[in-house]
């Protein structure tokens, strides 16, 4: 899930090489010279820190151009997640529509090359904002307005392509999106958590039995936020990243996954830690709302339901991430991180329960 923090992100510690876990740089190498790709070997991997889920690192050849590489986890892998080929073909898919997403340049399916299937993209250079200090040194006020006009622009444009369009009607099943999700999600938190949450539980009986009827299927991106895309220093979104969990779906749930993870200036804190988005210039969820009700014509009555669902799917995707962690899926464990990771996913386990017994969402 977290490919935004890695593809515009400044590397972390350099590695370089062949001692770069879940990569052989010198056959990669080759097999992108076979291919045409304009690299240039040898070639230097630096993994990119944030991502909590498929792996992803940034490249440099030996003339200095860059890209960045993404593959599945080194273990642990779930039968239906952290699929890349699936990932390259989604964004290959929406090249040339309204919604930027970074230039491909090769996918690799043979898994002898590295180990494990992968995709390279073109590098964009763009600013992540994950925390409130990558936002005050990036962005001024009136930047920070216009990435929140953008980022809910974006959206709408995604929920706007005709799946068929593009070659995606495939994606998914069309129709009970809200249903398959609570079924998915909790059979990946039994399967994989650490420890129990049990507002998990609680929170999933009530959802499955409030379902609201979907109003219209559109693609969803499934985890769209801010610092899943790259942004500029004017807030133009110039990519998005991180289509692990893309499919067919209703777009009011997606919506609201953008809401669950913003926090903007006094809106009531969010479960998602350290957000960007509190800062002034920045809009709140109100008004993100507004700005998509006013582009798609879309009715949020049930708004506060798909804000529980979100951040009860959030709860689980975050159990997943911490389970991983202790696992070594994602190499090297901070363990304080991993432990704020746990704490984080029973927090908004907690805030999902509190918006279905009617905690305001809304600024």
């Amino acid at each position: 899930m977290d490919v935004s923090q890695e593809s515009g992100a400044a590397p972390a510690d350099a590695q370089s090489g062949g001692g770069v876990p879940g990569v052989d740089a010198a056959a990669i190498g080759e097999w992108l010279v076979a291919r045409g790709v304009p690299l240039t070997p040898p070639l230097d991997f630096v993994p990119i820190t944030g991502g909590q889920s498929n792996l992803t690192y940034h490249v440099t050849d030996a003339t200095g151009v860059r890209a960045v590489l993404r593959r599945p986890p080194l273990s642990m892998a779930l039968a239906s997640a952290h699929d890349v080929g699936r990932e390259h073909r989604i964004m290959a898919a929406l090249h040339g529509t309204d919604v930027p997403v970074p230039l491909l340049l090769a996918m690799c399916d043979d898994t002898d090359v590295t180990g494990a299937p992968f995709y390279v993209m073109r590098y964009v250079d763009g600013l992540v904002l994950r925390t409130r200090d990558d936002a005050a040194g990036a962005l001024e006020p009136a930047a920070r307005a216009t990435v929140s006009a953008a980022l809910v622009d974006v959206l709408a444009a995604l929920h706007g392509i005709e799946p068929a369009s593009v070659g995606l009607d495939g994606l998914g099943r069309p129709d009970g999106y809200v249903e398959r999700q609570l079924k998915r999600w909790l059979g990946q938190y039994t399967d994989q958590h650490v420890g129990a949450i049990p507002a998990v539980e609680r929170v999933h009986a009530r959802l499955v039995a409030a379902v609201p009827p979907q109003q219209r299927t559109s693609i969803v991106h499934g985890d769209y936020r801010l610092d899943n895309t790259l942004v500029s220093p004017a807030g133009e979104v110039l990519a998005v990243l991180d289509w692990e969990l893309c499919t067919l779906g209703d777009p009011i749930a997606d919506l609201a996954t953008t809401l669950v993870y913003w926090t903007g200036p006094g809106d009531v804190p969010s479960g998602w830690l350290d957000t960007a988005t509190v800062l002034d210039g920045f809009w709140d969820r109100g008004r993100l709302a507004e700005r998509y009700a006013e582009l798609t014509g879309a009715d949020l009555t049930a708004l506060s339901y798909f804000a529980a669902f979100a951040s009860w799917k959030l709860a689980c995707v975050l159990a997943g991430v911490h389970a991983r962690r202790l696992g070594g899926a994602i190499g090297d464990v901070d363990r304080e991180v991993t432990d704020r990771i746990g704490a984080q996913a029973a927090g908004v386990a907690e805030q999902a329960e509190r918006i279905l017994d009617g905690e305001p969402f809304l600024g």
